[in-house]
């Protein structure tokens, strides 16, 4: 039996790396959080203002490294959690077609919660630091990100755990 590639999304500031960290303890499994790897790997670097082509070309850069590791963590029958924004459909579709092209079992997790809760949840983030911390998130990056996700469709929740505070 294969290890299962756990898909954690949503919308900025709903609790998706909380829920990913929660899930890789409770399935001894290891997360993958594009955020981490981001400010890790690139934050030293990261232009003022934040330019959209720079950050999408170091995302796909941090994914395809991050979706390496997770082949070699899942060959050894450990199951993976990512974290790695997919934020619109095609993006989620496109990790659908990861997993069945390399024979992975998948499984999605949607965790949501209104937009003032994850509004005043980054804002909170931003200012503990705390666990989830990654990167600071301001107000008018919160906005782009808002425009830029796409809500699931009713059958892209088909099979999917959803996860919806308040």
């Amino acid at each position: 039996m294969s290890a299962t590639v756990n898909v954690i999304f949503g919308p900025c500031g709903a609790g998706k790396t909380t829920y990913a960290h929660t899930f890789a303890r409770r399935e001894k499994g290891v997360a993958f959080i594009l955020d981490d790897w981001m400010a890790r790997m690139f934050g030293p670097d990261m232009p003022e203002p934040l330019e959209y082509e720079w950050m999408v070309e170091r995302v796909g850069r941090c994914e395809m490294q991050i979706w390496s590791v997770a082949a070699a963590v899942l060959a050894a029958g450990t199951p993976v959690i990512l974290d790695i924004g997919v934020m619109r459909r095609a993006d989620r579709e496109r990790v659908r077609q990861i997993a069945e092209g390399a024979g992975l079992t998948l499984q999605l997790h949607f965790v949501d919660a209104p937009a003032e809760v994850r509004r005043a949840r980054v804002a909170g983030r931003n200012q503990v630091r705390g666990e989830t911390f990654a990167i600071d998130v301001p107000p008018d990056m919160f906005d782009f990100i808002e425009g830029v996700y796409e809500a699931p469709e009713p059958d892209e929740l088909k099979g999917a755990i959803v996860s919806i505070s308040d």
